[in-house]
């Protein structure tokens, strides 16, 4: 897991959009990526999946789904340590200041490393959905989005593990798409970003799963949709979701407890 890193302050702060700072896990805080880490020596030690080439908290668009950059992000590389999780636990993944225009879905996939996913390849993971939240409320100009109850929580997402899948370390790809720009051909905006888990659980499941670059389409409903037109609904896109898959009610999270110490690994 993490050691506390004076060095972390010297990190400039400016709000933006686009990554995943932080995770806490059944109360204990983890520290995210931050492409920032890359001019820092020695770089912390993250369960973040490294993208120091995203210095402009970019996005990934319709035109390279096909792309490994669709699986954790432009040029991700594997994150260095995991955080403990146990079948159920619920995570909060903390976001940099997510725009109120950029409304869409929030997505969390799953890939078992079937190993260490220090070392995982990361075009060998196979995803399954575990959560998909995307129009709440369409009696609003634009509608209620999960990004607008993402904000409302100050920036960030809960997601629970299942109980029923297997003991394994796991790659979770948290997800959200920006619609504000999809009524136009490759206006879709996706931000993936992974943390690794290394997951304790009772159960046995080991859900197949699909490579993250067969996920979407560029003429998927969910993904050339015009946000500004009369919409009665959002149909998202993505594989359908894992039947253990559980919900999670989202409210604002509790200050986490403790803050994580060395390196774990299941």
């Amino acid at each position: 897991m993490l050691p506390i890193i004076a060095a972390l302050g010297l990190i400039s702060t400016a709000a933006a959009h686009g990554t995943v700072n932080a995770i806490v896990v059944d109360g204990t805080y983890y520290q995210g990526y931050n492409p920032s880490y890359q001019y820092i020596t020695p770089a912390p030690v993250t369960v973040g999946w490294k993208i120091p080439q995203d210095l402009g908290n970019t996005f990934i668009p319709p035109d390279s789904y096909g792309s490994p950059d669709i699986i954790c992000h432009l040029g991700a590389t594997n994150a260095m340590t995991a955080a403990a999780t146990k079948g159920g636990s619920k995570i909060n993944l903390q976001w940099t200041p997510w725009p109120v225009s950029h409304k869409g879905p929030v997505i969390d996939y799953l890939a078992n490393c079937n190993g260490p996913c220090e070392t995982v390849d990361k075009a060998s993971l196979k995803w399954f959905k575990i959560s998909a939240v995307g129009l709440i409320d369409n009696s609003m100009s634009n509608g209620y989005w999960a990004t607008d109850q993402l904000i409302k929580n100050n920036n960030t997402w809960t997601v629970q593990i299942p109980t029923s899948i297997a003991t394994g370390n796991y790659v979770l790809r948290h997800e959200i798409i920006g619609l504000h720009a999809a009524g136009q051909p490759n206006g879709a905006q996706n931000y993936p970003q992974c943390v690794n888990l290394a997951i304790t659980s009772s159960g046995t499941d080991n859900p197949a799963g699909v490579p993250a670059t067969s996920f979407y389409k560029a003429t998927d409903p969910g993904i050339k949709f015009d946000l500004y037109s009369a919409f009665t609904s959002y149909t998202i896109p993505g594989p359908a979701k894992y039947s253990g898959a559980l919900s999670v009610s989202q409210t604002m999270p509790a200050p986490p407890a403790a803050t994580a110490t060395g390196v774990y690994s299941v």
